[in-house]
């Protein structure tokens, strides 16, 4: 067993106004971490090679995937499959959230750590 300290917790990027992320576990089926972004920025993260849960635990924000775009905050939770592309639009409040990914990010990726 382990606790997750400070997932889903909002984190400022260092030094600039982007976005923020943070891997809290990696076991080779699964990772977690938590995605921040400051109210006003982009999101500019590019579709990943494995499936991901958003689990949104503060802010507001748009969630757009392909022509789809919804409103989301606290308490969201958005499934995206491998290859998505996807993003947060319209962040009004500084939104963090909890995200996994499974199997954990860049395993199925090309040169994977």
């Amino acid at each position: 067993m382990k606790i997750i300290a400070g997932a889903g917790t909002f984190a400022a990027a260092l030094g600039s106004a982007g976005t923020h992320w943070i891997e809290h576990l990696r076991v080779p089926d699964l990772s977690v971490g938590t995605y921040s972004i400051p109210a006003g920025s982009t999101d500019d993260q590019t579709p990943h090679t494995e499936d991901e849960i958003y689990v949104v635990t503060a802010g507001h924000a748009t969630f757009q995937a392909g022509e789809e775009r919804l409103a989301v905050g606290p308490g969201s939770v958005i499934y995206v499959a491998a290859g998505e592309v996807h993003r947060f639009t319209d962040v009004t409040e500084d939104l963090a959230a909890v995200v996994l990914f499974a199997p954990a990010e860049y395993s199925r990726s090309p040169g994977s750590r």
